[in-house]
């Protein structure tokens, strides 16, 4: 029976470690102030008419803190990358020179950093509300074996050892908003 608590136990972890995973990658996209490619990521364009992920159109870098630049493997896709650019609502103005599309990392006003603190902040509720989800796949397992003759005991004492690594998992992901909060709003 123990070995079936511990199956539920790792199923839990292993959703709150998604969680935390998609959480890390969702701050990615939430701008520091700096130039990265990470910031195109969502970024979508029409293909040979499908919408396709701009990284797999074109080489997307950083030539210094406030510039990135994105060189299209074919030239006549540099309309349609500066088009899916501006559509994505990134907030960020390409310039096209021809040859690639330039685009200057305007610096964070004190405004438009604390919107991206709360957006961030709203992120890792989003994560909370999965491990607390998780935490209720877990329990209710719990309850299930219980029901198929786990003792009283034992289930209070797995539920116990679910609610200590939901609160690991809490922390953890108030270490992660905390951490880029601090980076928005360093200037």
């Amino acid at each position: 029976m123990t070995e079936e608590i511990q199956m539920g136990i790792d199923e839990a972890k292993a959703g709150m470690d998604s969680a935390v995973d998609h959480l890390t990658a969702e701050l990615l996209k939430i701008r520091a102030g700096k130039a990265s490619p990470s910031m195109l990521s969502g970024v979508m364009v029409e293909y040979y008419g499908s919408m396709t992920p701009l990284n797999q159109v074109a080489n997307v870098n950083t030539t210094d803190a406030r510039t990135i630049t994105v060189q299209p493997w074919e030239k006549a896709m540099l309309d349609e990358i500066a088009k899916g650019i501006i559509n994505s609502n990134v907030g960020l103005n390409p310039q096209s020179n021809g040859e690639m599309i330039i685009i200057n990392v305007p610096p964070l006003t004190e405004e438009r950093r604390k919107d991206l603190v709360k957006r961030a902040k709203a992120e890792g509720e989003k994560a909370k509300v999965s491990i607390r989800n998780q935490r209720k796949d877990a329990n209710d397992y719990i309850k299930g074996l219980k029901n198929d003759g786990l003792s009283e005991d034992l289930a209070k004492d797995a539920e116990a050892r679910v609610q200590k690594i939901v609160d690991d998992y809490t922390n953890k992901i108030d270490e992660v908003i905390d951490a880029k909060e601090k980076d928005i709003m360093t200037v």
